[in-house]
């Protein structure tokens, strides 16, 4: 299913991303995560996609693998900065012979060995954007957007402006980085649909299973963390399993006020861990069906 014909069905939705292995070693552990979470049967499951299609093999297969075997829609990543044409063609016809209706369109991380961008075919989100548009028009787009600014923005007002080129580009829906203070988000969402972007929204959610990766995390997307979650990492950031129910229970009420202003997609960073995904579903049983 596209995933903006779903929004047109199903309100609220919950949604689920995974990450393919850095390497093959690491494939079938990965895997059965995935394969665990699919089983919780969310309304869509994302696969990431590595800086320069590092992890591309993986992410089809996957996206395959949760579609076929266990009739979840899938959302693949997709990434261009320092990649040819012709690998970018080939990424989806790939998930095209899979039957992957939904591609999540990404600038990328910049690899460290990336050729000097002049050489570069694609340079910004909105140029895959339009590819995709061009050889694939009936497939379903995603982009990225950033509440609190990309990380490498000139200002603010550029970064909207930036985003409104790349939903024009075709974008058919938007999802947010993480978050941690949804008025942030609600400020955000304000100011995009006062520049015209009028596509949905998703809501990206990282319960905070490990303090270690949250911090860098934020560290990379310049995430904040605003004063009442600092004051629940001082009081359990020193017990794992306490700071692990912690951060689920924040994520949860974070995702309650969101539905409740309206905000009906939610999507939810789950660092593969199968338990966090459940007990975000769980807790939220009653409210999304």
């Amino acid at each position: 299913m596209k995933i903006k014909d779903l929004f047109l069905q199903k309100s609220p939705t919950l949604s689920f991303e995974v990450f393919p292995p850095k390497s093959g070693a690491n494939f079938d552990s990965v895997q059965t995560a995935t394969r665990e979470i699919a089983k919780l049967k969310p309304d869509f499951m994302s696969v990431t996609y590595g800086a320069g299609g590092g992890t591309s093999e993986y992410t089809a297969a996957i996206a395959n693998d949760v579609l076929k075997n266990y009739g979840v829609t899938p959302l693949a990543h997709l990434s261009c900065v320092s990649s040819g044409r012709d690998t970018i063609v080939d990424e989806i016809r790939k998930l095209q012979s899979f039957g992957v209706e939904n591609i999540l369109a990404l600038r990328g991380d910049i690899p460290q060995d990336a050729p000097p961008k002049e050489q570069w075919h694609y340079h910004y989100a909105c140029e895959l954007v339009a590819e995709i548009k061009e050889i694939a028009p009936e497939i379903c787009i995603g982009g990225a957007c950033y509440p609190e600014g990309h990380i490498e923005r000139t200002s603010y007002a550029d970064d909207i402006r930036n985003l409104k080129t790349k939903v024009d580009a075709g974008c058919d829906f938007l999802t947010t980085q993480m978050f941690f203070d949804n008025n942030i988000f609600y400020n955000f969402l304000y100011k995009i649909r006062s520049s015209g972007i009028e596509v949905p929204v998703v809501a990206g959610i990282m319960p905070v299973a490990n303090l270690r990766n949250v911090k860098r995390s934020c560290e990379l997307s310049g995430t904040e963390l605003p004063y009442r979650f600092k004051q629940i990492i001082d009081r359990f950031g020193g017990n794992p399993a306490a700071m692990k129910q912690a951060g689920i229970a924040y994520a949860i009420e974070q995702i309650i006020d969101l539905i409740a202003n309206g905000v009906n997609n939610i999507h939810i960073y789950t660092m593969n861990k199968p338990d966090v995904a459940a007990a975000i579903q769980n807790g939220l049983s009653e409210i999304i069906k």
